[in-house]
């Protein structure tokens, strides 16, 4: 990972508690709260050093940032770029919510429904569509970002530099869709709160999610729920074979001490959450891992499914990647160049598992009430290809995913299973120690 990317909104602002459309007006300021959490967030990213920093020059991000690197104690000064700015939202800047959808009902409810093709007028009398600017904006930004820190990003072996890029709602979660070369039609598919912690980890290869949108630094677990049901999907904990790197696929390994001791972590983590159903796959390891986790939760229904079992690496399961390499050389490569491509040797192939694995997932979201919250507790293939249907991914994707042992995701349903997913949280493991994902890398 030469480049880790580590992506901050803005603390609370003076608009955001009116409920007032800020967009690219410079009209509100951080509240109180906002530089409290401004402070605390610099405090959580402590271990880090930051080769640079780069924020929005509007007040709220700008604000955010100075104090957030003054409590991290780098003495580091941010980079203001204008590529960072907020949506451009200019009819509707300093409305409240109530007053713009009285006074833009059609267009408030397109922003809601399918914001890339909003279109709005500007005092000019310009029409224009205020998120297809603003991705080309984040392009743009993406671009210069790579080309600052290309040197990072020519070896692959290199120690990872980390930059830090604090932002605003719309704008980070394009520069989120950007960098995983994601449609607009993505954009509610993420949820960016404030002062959360998102980490990126890029290589020569490609872009990687490490985690969305982590809140715990700042007291609480998760993202608040709105309308709609949740699922909390979980990785099992750690086994002796992850420890070992070795492919382990549908043998079922148990926990070992790690991974019990993360399963409890985990619990510990979402005791305050409540949760009304809980499903598993039926191998021992992510029913250790539920079972520790519904301690707090005494009397929630576990009901295992086969859908959700590990992929089946066939012949390569028991194996080191080393052994692999020796006996399938050309496949092993293709597994880490073009994974879709791949047939298990008397194993599985991605699309098997995305097959079963998403429909499975898909009868679970529906047959939850709209008030229900409910835990899935799964394994690290399965996770990404249900994470990469979520998000517009494909099988091919499934490395731009990340998936620690013991890792929280949060997904939710505002308008029902038939509606769009937004993934509220992804990959939580500040639980297990620290803003960075330190589980072990496994073989997968």
């Amino acid at each position: 990972m030469p480049l880790r990317i580590v992506l901050v909104r803005h603390g609370l602002s003076s608009f955001n508690v009116e409920h007032r459309i800020q967009g690219r007006d410079d009209l509100s300021s951080l509240t109180d709260i906002g530089q409290t959490q401004a402070r605390t967030t610099g405090t959580a990213l402590q271990d880090l050093t930051f080769a640079a920093a780069y924020s929005s020059p509007l007040g709220r991000a700008a604000e955010t940032a100075r104090l957030l690197l003054e409590a991290q104690g780098q003495g580091l000064d941010a980079q203001l770029d204008g590529g960072l700015l907020e949506i451009d939202l200019e009819p509707w800047s300093g409305l409240l919510r109530r007053e713009l959808k009285d006074q833009f009902s059609a267009q408030e409810r397109q922003w809601r429904q399918a914001p890339e093709l909003l279109e709005l007028q500007r005092a000019n009398g310009s029409t224009y569509r205020p998120l297809e600017e603003l991705m080309v904006q984040a392009k743009e930004f993406r671009q210069r970002l790579l080309g600052r820190h290309a040197a990072a990003l020519a070896d692959d072996q290199a120690a990872p530099q980390t930059v830090l890029v604090v932002g605003h709602n719309a704008i980070l979660r394009c520069l989120l869709l950007a960098l995983l070369d994601l449609p607009l039609s993505g954009f509610r598919r993420l949820r960016v709160d404030n002062c959360s912690i998102s980490v990126l980890n890029l290589t020569s290869s490609g872009v990687q999610v490490e985690s969305l949108n982590g809140l715990a630094h700042l007291g609480d677990p998760l993202p608040a729920k709105g309308n709609g049901a949740r699922l909390l999907l979980v990785r099992h904990g750690e086994t002796d074979w992850n420890r070992e790197g070795r492919f382990q696929g549908q043998i079922d390994i148990p926990l070992n001490a790690t991974g019990r001791s993360q399963a409890e972590a985990a619990g510990r983590f979402l005791a305050p959450v409540t949760i009304h159903r809980a499903y598993t796959s039926c191998m021992a390891r992510p029913r250790q891992t539920a079972e520790a986790i519904l301690a707090a939760h005494p009397g929630v229904p576990l009901t295992s499914s086969s859908g959700l079992v590990e992929i089946g690496h066939g012949l390569w399961e028991g194996r080191l990647e080393q052994e692999i390499a020796e006996g399938w050389p050309e496949l092993l490569a293709d597994w880490k160049r073009a994974p879709e491509t791949v047939q298990m040797p008397e194993g599985e192939n991605l699309q098997q598992v995305w097959n079963r694995s998403l429909t499975t997932w898909q009868r679970i979201a529906a047959g939850l009430d709209p008030d229900e919250t409910a835990l899935v507790v799964a394994h690290d293939a399965v996770n990404k290809t249900i994470l990469c249907g979520l998000l517009g991914l494909g099988p091919a994707d499934i490395w731009a995913i990340k998936q620690g042992n013991g890792g929280v995701t949060v997904i939710d349903y505002p308008d029902g299973a038939e509606g769009r997913p937004v993934v509220a949280a992804m990959n939580l493991t500040q639980h297990l120690g620290g803003v960075l994902d330190r589980t072990a890398a496994g073989a997968l």
